[in-house]
């Protein structure tokens, strides 16, 4: 695991209590940082792993801070989940890293959802910054300094 993972995992602790904007924040400048730092390599696959990871991450960060089952079926049909199976999902107990993979969840707080909150996408950011770099490396080459 590299230093990058790290630093997403601990601002991903369940148990560390913050505002889901905040925490967003902090994601967002360490994402972009490594993404700028690490562009011009070719990552696509591993930036896919670690977008995945994250959304769960945070989704299983969503769930805990919803604690009660009332609150949980409450914020499911929110985001547009129907009653009978948003009820059935918050009665599952607090298996967090399988409700939130394997169940209505995945589709309630969706990575389009969490983007309206202001998630930077890793791929989706990655993919921008790349093309990037390598169109300007394509056109004016490698840039050496002269000592």
């Amino acid at each position: 695991m590299s230093n990058e993972e790290r630093k997403l995992k601990q601002l991903t602790i369940r148990k560390h209590a913050m505002a889901l904007k905040e925490r967003i924040r902090r994601l967002n400048q360490v994402i972009r940082g490594w993404i700028n730092y690490y562009s011009i390599y070719n990552m696509k696959t591993h930036m896919t792993k670690i977008d995945e990871h994250l959304r769960t991450r945070l989704r299983a960060i969503i769930w805990k801070q919803w604690k009660v089952p009332s609150k949980r079926q409450w914020g499911l049909q929110k985001l547009g989940i129907r009653k009978d199976r948003a009820r059935q999902t918050s009665y599952m107990g607090d298996h967090y890293q399988w409700v939130v993979t394997k169940t209505c969840v995945v589709r309630a707080i969706s990575k389009e959802k969490l983007a309206q909150k202001g998630l930077v996408s890793c791929l989706d950011y990655y993919i921008e910054r790349h093309t990037l770099k390598v169109k300007r490396i394509a056109v004016y080459g490698t840039v050496r300094t002269v000592v």
